[in-house]
C-alpha cells in the first residue's frame, strides 16, 4: 500500500482535505503529523477508513522532523502535502534551532521533509505545498490585511528580530514565507525525478482555519464574525470548500506541469516577483546548507 504524508491535518482546510482523501482513496495509507491527541482515530471514525496513522512531529524542530522522517524509511510514498503553516504577531521568537518560527514551519519544514524522503517517492507521486495569494502583496490578493512580502538574504529571513516585535513584522514574515514556498516549488521542479511532480496550492482567503490564533482579540473576533461572512462571496472559501480543492490538487487529475501554481481550481500564474531564478537558487542553497541531509 502506498503512503501519503500530510502536515497540518488537525483543523480547518487540512482536516477537510484529509477526510476527503480518506473517503476517496481507501487504497492509500494517510500518515498525518501531529503533536499529540487522537487525530488519527478521529479521522478514521469520521471517514470509516482505518488506513490513517499519526506520526508524532513538531514542525518547528528539525530534530523532530528528522525523527519522523526516519520512521517512514520503509514506506513507498505517493505524495506529500505540506499544509501546516503559522502566522505570528511578530518576528521576535525563535525555535529550538534558533530559527524564526514562521520561516521554520512554512518553508524549512517542507524542504527538510522532501529532502529526507527524496528516495521514498515512487512515481507517479505528487508534492503539494500550500501557499497563499498574500505573496502577491497587493490589495486584490490580501484584502489589505497582510503587508506585501519583503525579500531579504535567506540568512536574514531565518533570523528572529526581537528588536522589532510588531504585528506588521509578523505578517510580513508570513507573506514572505509564502513567496519562499513558490520559490521552493520552482527549485524542486527542476530537481525532482521524472514522475514526481510538485505544486504550490493557493486556497485563497479561508476564514475559520485557526491561522490567526496568535493574533490579538480584535483580529480573532473579526475572523470569527465579519470576515467569515465573506464565504458567501467570491472573495473567500469555507475550510470545507478549500480542503476539498486541496485534496483534488493532491489526488485528483494532474493539475498542470510540475512547478505550477494551482490557484484553488486550476493552474494559474503566481506573482511576477515569484519568477526569480536567482532567488530560487539562493533559497535552495541556503536551505541545504542550513540543514544538510543524507537521503534515507
Amino acid at each position: 500500500m502506498e503512503t501519503l504524508l500530510m502536515t497540518g491535518a488537525s483543523r480547518g482546510l487540512g482536516r477537510a482535505a484529509a477526510e476527503k482523501i480518506l473517503r476517496e482513496r481507501p487504497d492509500v495509507r494517510l500518515v498525518v503529523t501531529t503533536r499529540g491527541g487522537e487525530l488519527a482515530a478521529e479521522l478514521a471514525e469520521s471517514t470509516g477508513n482505518p488506513n490513517v496513522t499519526a506520526l508524532p512531529c513538531d514542525l518547528a524542530s528539525t530534530r523532530s522532523i528528522r525523527a519522523a522522517a526516519a520512521m517512514l524509511s520503509g514506506h513507498r510514498l505517493s505524495g506529500f502535502i505540506g499544509n501546516a503553516g503559522v502566522q505570528l504577531t511578530s518576528r521576535a521568537h525563535a525555535t529550538e534551532d534558533g530559527i524564526e518560527p514562521t520561516f521554520a514551519v512554512n518553508v524549512l519544514a517542507n524542504h527538510l521533509f522532501v529532502r529526507l524522503l527524496w528516495n521514498r517517492f515512487t512515481a507517479p507521486a505528487r508534492i503539494v505545498l500550500v501557499g497563499s495569494d498574500t505573496h502577491f502583496g497587493d490589495l486584490r490578493h490580501n484584502l489589505g490585511m497582510v503587508p506585501a512580502p519583503r525579500w531579504e538574504p535567506v540568512a536574514d529571513l531565518t533570523r528572529p528580530r526581537p528588536e522589532a516585535p510588531t504585528a506588521a513584522g509578523g505578517r510580513t514574515a508570513y507573506s514572505t514565507s509564502k513567496l519562499a514556498v513558490v520559490y521552493l516549488a520552482h527549485a524542486l521542479a527542476r530537481r525532482l525525478p521524472d514522475g514526481v511532480d510538485v505544486y504550490t496550492f493557493n486556497p485563497g482567503y479561508v476564514p475559520g482555519t485557526g491561522l490567526v490564533r496568535d493574533a490579538g482579540p480584535v483580529v480573532r473576533f473579526l475572523s470569527r464574525t465579519l470576515l467569515r461572512a465573506l464565504v458567501a462571496t467570491p472573495l473567500a472559501l469555507s475550510p470545507a470548500g478549500a480542503g476539498a480543492l486541496l485534496a483534488d490538487a493532491a489526488i485528483g487529475p494532474r493539475p498542470g506541469e510540475s512547478g505550477a501554481y494551482v490557484d484553488r481550481w486550476a493552474a494559474a500564474g503566481s506573482s511576477p516577483e515569484s519568477y526569480d531564478h536567482d532567488r530560487e537558487e539562493e533559497l535552495w542553497r541556503a536551505l541545504c546548507a542550513l540543514e544538510p541531509v543524507e537521503m534515507l
